[in-house]
């Protein structure tokens, strides 16, 4: 698996429709975006409701709008918005939106009204204790790890309880990075970087960089990295027409060992973040430069207690069982989550006009896993990943408190809600693979 994919931005001037108006956004605007290269994600597009989703609550965000719309008001654009038809192959997998207009913008407004009423009755706020207990629970994971490698030289034990500590501590990084601990980001800031840097040696920018896109434009082709996954598996048809020969005679397998090659995510998400780290000081975006000086330092420190980990244990044999076992083991926690939600549903072209609705974008591109105490656990509330999408700096103890309020919503709108056990989900999930493959089949049968 590809690692954090973070696609190459176009970072020329663009517009940004937002509360009915166009704002323009310039390069200086795009350098001291706090949010990276998210801001490009609607380039010259409605982007109303994902402004005010990701942006709710704001001061800061709410002052740049009204500077930029002030700056804007006399040079408005008439910027058409557009709709992508695909035909033939390259409708594989991809969804259609056929919602009239009008039906779209009665959604928009019925989802606007229950963002803000969900905010008035306190479902934006988090309850400290709980994540306190959170952060607790995978710290005391390492030092039993530790307590059984040093004393007890139970290695594989350790080994398995490191690597499930990751997976957990990836989960609250992911929380802090989309501000649902504290209100002020600074100090969400300040606990990612300690728990993903430090303890689990992921990057929170490197994160942020990518996963705020992924929230952005869901299955958008083209937009969201997280379908970039070439040269090694094509998501749609369309990647088939980007692949060099020898890697499309590997593709009519890729629904075989896709499952088999899902423990690697954390190693790849690792190199990944190192990558990012390093080139962190000559960022394009002021917001990653300045964060360098925290992210450099804490991700050399974990790595170093890494390997003094690996140093205490007894041979080289044992050494690279450990270090393996436990990032595979983690890389399966991750993965068998990650993938789930949104492998096995839709995609749209670059230009979907579903990119201008937002909450349709999001549950159409989106499953959820079916609820128990134990997997809302496992899977630090991902399994509720269309409350997540629609409302995501809304604390993880909170989601379920709210999917019959969304379940509601979608039923009145007519709006289908994904919901599965794990096994159905995979199997859709593969069987999208599956449906290109075929197709990469015919086309290495006409090649060679």
């Amino acid at each position: 698996l590809q690692g954090m994919v973070i696609r190459d931005i176009d970072n020329s001037p663009f517009w940004l429709k937002i509360d009915g108006k166009w704002v323009h956004v310039n390069e200086e605007v795009m350098k001291a975006h706090p949010g990276g290269s998210a801001i490009t994600t609607y380039r010259n597009k409605e982007a109303t409701t994902v402004f005010h989703t990701f942006h709710g609550g704001s001061a800061t965000a709410g002052k740049w709008l009204a500077k930029l719309k002030e700056e804007s008001k006399d040079n408005q654009p008439d910027i058409p918005d557009t709709d992508e038809i695909l035909k033939g192959e390259d409708t594989i997998n991809m969804g259609t939106f056929d919602i009239s207009a009008e039906k779209a913008k009665t959604i928009d407004k019925a989802f606007d009204k229950l963002r803000l009423d969900l905010r008035k009755e306190g479902y934006y706020k988090s309850d400290k204790i709980f994540y306190l207990r959170k952060v607790i629970e995978p710290v005391l994971m390492i030092c039993l790890a530790v307590y059984l490698q040093l004393v007890h030289q139970q290695y594989m034990i350790a080994a398995l309880l490191m690597g499930l500590s990751w997976q957990q501590l990836g989960w609250y990084m992911h929380e802090c990075c989309h501000q649902q601990v504290f209100k002020n980001p600074y100090y969400n800031d300040l606990l990612s970087y300690f728990t993903g840097n430090f303890l689990q040696g992921f990057s929170s920018s490197g994160w942020k960089e990518q996963h705020n896109i992924h929230h952005a434009a869901t299955n958008v082709v083209g937009r969201d990295g997280d379908l970039d996954l070439m040269p090694f598996w094509a998501t749609v048809v369309q990647d088939l027409k980007l692949v060099e020969n020898w890697v499309l005679q590997l593709l009519p397998y890729q629904h075989i060992y896709w499952s088999i090659m899902l423990p690697g995510l954390r190693l790849s998400w690792l190199s990944s973040s190192i990558s990012f780290v390093v080139g962190m000081p000559a960022n394009y975006y002021d917001v990653y430069r300045r964060k360098a000086a925290y992210e450099q330092p804490l991700l050399a420190l974990h790595w170093t207690l890494v390997l003094y980990q690996l140093y205490l244990l007894p041979d080289l044999t044992t050494r690279v069982l450990f270090f393996f076992v436990s990032q595979l083991f983690a890389g399966f926690l991750l993965a068998h989550v990650v993938t789930y939600n949104h492998y096995s549903t839709v995609k749209f072209p670059y230009n979907a006009r579903i990119l201008s609705n937002y909450p349709c974008l999001q549950i159409y591109t989106t499953r959820n896993m079916q609820p128990s105490p134990f997997i809302d656990w496992l899977w630090g509330g991902l399994n509720y990943q269309i409350e997540h999408h629609l409302f995501p700096t809304m604390p993880r103890h909170n989601l379920s408190k709210v999917m019959p309020r969304v379940k509601d919503f979608c039923k009145e709108h007519d709006i289908p809600y994904l919901v599965d056990d794990y096994l159905t989900g995979w199997r859709l999930g593969v069987e999208q693979f599956a449906n290109v493959a075929r197709v990469a089949e015919k086309k290495v049968k006409s090649l060679f």
